[in-house]
């Protein structure tokens, strides 16, 4: 999201000018946007028509028909195409603004005899445990709803399609509210597969945490947890501007579509919850991060203290009789360097030393606390 609002602000600048502030209604066009592709779905409850268009005036004859029209546009890259759709289907050029202007808050606008509505849409990235992010505009007509999406590639409009073509359920006998209701249901409910993939790298992240942490774990949890941010900000509007659609209403919506928008906003705030659920979870995940790397420097530096622990006798010992004192003149000061098992019996001694202090350690469970941690973990 962030590189996506770099490069509209990049844009911006490149056509206008660094110290260039466009009018309202401007429409600026990234130059690595995708090309449009238009897709017209009109129905009724008895007949169905498909196809792909080039041209949105293609669709001219479908807009004020009692057939519900569905025109669905893929791809900002046409200036052009931008410019005719909003000739074709009467489009006031801050809609148009709104719709190219990758960096929009999710909102509703009512104008009218139209209703805009923006959304963001995410879709699960399975390859990086993430999720794909784009801006989704919807306008809504009496007898038409029009869609346009940054690209064609990723889309969670797939069942609503499905049951459009299969006469499932009640979309075919509904208008055209019923589909926006139903497009706006698709972008919530497309959380949720993403909110799994989050899940599972938690769960994966809490064990490393507390088994095997290293430098990398903190950067998985920095990321998780940026990424996480930014899921919240595109969800967190979009739960405000479905309420406010409730609440205030419109001309365009029947209050038996507005019951289904209840749905809807129950949908947006049961996201919200997983959401904010998660993140205190990563962030708890820090603390545990810092208290394992606490205990690990601490299993380590009770092991190197018993080590150090049990050789320091046997230093001692060897340190009193490695002195070079001239026991010739003096043989009575020290008799152990003249005994015939004297060597023997010094090792020996330290042999001693060295496997009592280690059955006194680990009668104390000195030894053993690190191995009991580690099954408990995996238990």
């Amino acid at each position: 999201m962030v590189k996506k609002i770099r490069r509209a602000i990049k844009a911006m600048r490149k056509s206008h000018g660094k110290d260039f502030y466009p009018e309202p209604g401007t429409i600026i066009v990234d130059e690595n946007a995708e090309q449009p592709i238009i897709f017209l779905i009109d129905y009724n409850q008895t007949d169905l028509i498909q196809k792909q268009i080039s041209y949105p005036e293609e669709c001219l004859n479908y807009l004020d028909t009692e057939s519900v029209s569905w025109v669905d546009v893929q791809g900002l890259g046409s200036k052009d195409i931008l410019h005719r759709l909003g000739q074709t289907f009467d489009l006031h050029p801050l809609i148009l603004e709104d719709i190219v202007n990758m960096v929009e808050r999710p909102k509703i606008e009512d104008y009218e005899e139209q209703l805009v509505i923006i959304a963001y849409m995410v879709v699960p990235n399975h390859n990086h445990g993430s999720f794909y992010s784009e801006q989704v505009s919807l306008v809504l007509g009496k007898y038409y709803v029009l869609t346009v999406q940054e690209e064609p590639e990723h889309d969670c409009f797939d069942g609503v399609r499905m049951r459009i073509n299969k006469s499932k359920g009640i979309i075919r006998r509904q208008g055209s509210d019923y589909l926006a209701y139903s497009l706006l249901d698709a972008i919530i409910d497309g959380s949720f597969p993403v909110l799994e993939l989050y899940g599972e790298r938690i769960d994966d992240l809490e064990e490393e945490v507390i088994v095997n942490p290293s430098q990398q774990t903190l950067q998985k949890i920095y990321q998780i947890r940026r990424e996480l941010l930014q899921l919240r900000r595109a969800i967190w509007p979009q739960r405000d501007a479905i309420n406010s659609l409730i609440r205030d209403g419109s001309e365009l919506i029947s209050d038996d579509v507005r019951i289904y928008l209840r749905d809807c906003y129950d949908h947006a705030v049961q996201v919200m919850d997983i959401v904010e659920t998660y993140r205190e979870l990563v962030a708890g995940l820090m603390d545990v991060y810092l208290s394992a790397i606490s205990n690990k420097m601490n299993e380590i530096m009770k092991l190197l203290t018993v080590v150090s622990s049990i050789f320091i006798p046997l230093t001692f010992i060897a340190g009193v009789y490695g002195m070079n004192f001239n026991t010739e003149k003096s043989p009575h000061n020290m008799p152990e360097l003249n005994w015939y098992w004297g060597y023997p019996l010094c090792l020996g001694i330290m042999a001693l030393i060295a496997t009592s202090l280690i059955y006194l350690f680990w009668r104390r469970g000195w030894l053993t606390n690190s191995v009991n941690f580690q099954k408990d973990i995996h238990r």
